[in-house]
């Protein structure tokens, strides 16, 4: 999954994508290296990030959409929103996943949506929202809260008719390193639910500290690192900045995994 946001302010890329042209040459050389999936975002999620309004981020996304979609008719294209109506607007134009990063807590009828549309629904765990969601996160045990929310909430979207999950264990939204390190390196309890997982940690800043505070366009190799341990770990998709990086180990894992 290849990520391109049409924000001014997202922690990597915000102010890359804005304009449309750029936006679709990124789009172009994300899928040549061997994107499947492109994730569309109009809201930066990142810690501290203040919130958008509804209309402004429709009018980030939706245009967007309904002019990559025709053209890159092969792709699956992904809304990364809470918002009811953005994901409806995008859903409407071609879009096939909703990226919900609240986990159906912002907005239950997410599911109803989804539904509606046969979409895919991916359901992320995450603990606050991004303006306060790294002040102090505290849980009893990481993984088996997620775990435990994981159940709640997919029985919850199903109840509601969604046929496509996919599980993303929301690395650095509400967590530390400690707890974001634990998640990675349990990620193959979330197997148990029977739904694909999805892991995006690409250049995030717990590689920055774990490479004593290293900035983020030099996080890259750390980002394939950490991946690479996902994968191992039963991750199915990888949520990515750097497509050729990502795609490169991948076939390496697939290539390696061939012969066991």
């Amino acid at each position: 999954m290849g990520v391109i946001n049409a924000t001014p302010d997202s922690f990597s890329d915000g102010g890359k994508y804005l304009d449309h042209s750029r936006a679709m040459d990124r789009i172009h050389l994300m899928l040549k290296n061997g994107a499947e999936i492109i994730d569309v975002g109009g809201e930066s999620t990142r810690p501290g990030a203040d919130p958008v309004s509804e209309k402004e981020e429709i009018d980030r996304v939706i245009p967007l959409l309904k002019e990559a979609i025709p053209v890159f008719s092969d792709a699956l294209f992904s809304i990364d929103t809470t918002k009811y109506e953005v994901a409806k607007k995008a859903l409407q134009a071609g879009a096939k996943v909703v990226n919900d990063v609240s986990g159906l807590q912002k907005e239950p009828h997410l599911a109803d949506l989804c539904a509606e549309y046969d979409a895919t629904y991916i359901l992320m765990h995450s603990q606050g929202d991004p303006k306060t969601m790294q002040k102090n996160p505290e849980y009893n045990d990481v993984v088996d809260d997620v775990m435990a929310f994981f159940q709640r909430q997919a029985a919850e979207a199903k109840k509601r008719g969604v046929h496509h999950l996919i599980l993303d264990p929301g690395i650095g939204f509400g967590k530390t390193l400690e707890h974001n390190l634990k998640l990675i390196a349990h990620l193959d309890k979330f197997k148990k639910f029977g739904f694909p997982v999805l892991v995006g940690a690409s250049r995030k800043s717990m590689i920055g500290k774990i490479l004593d505070d290293r900035p983020t366009d030099d996080r890259i190799t750390g980002t394939v690192a950490l991946h690479y341990h996902a994968l191992i770990k039963g991750a199915n998709i990888l949520r990515v900045h750097d497509v050729k990086e990502a795609s490169d180990s991948i076939r390496i894992f697939n290539a390696v995994q061939s012969q066991q």
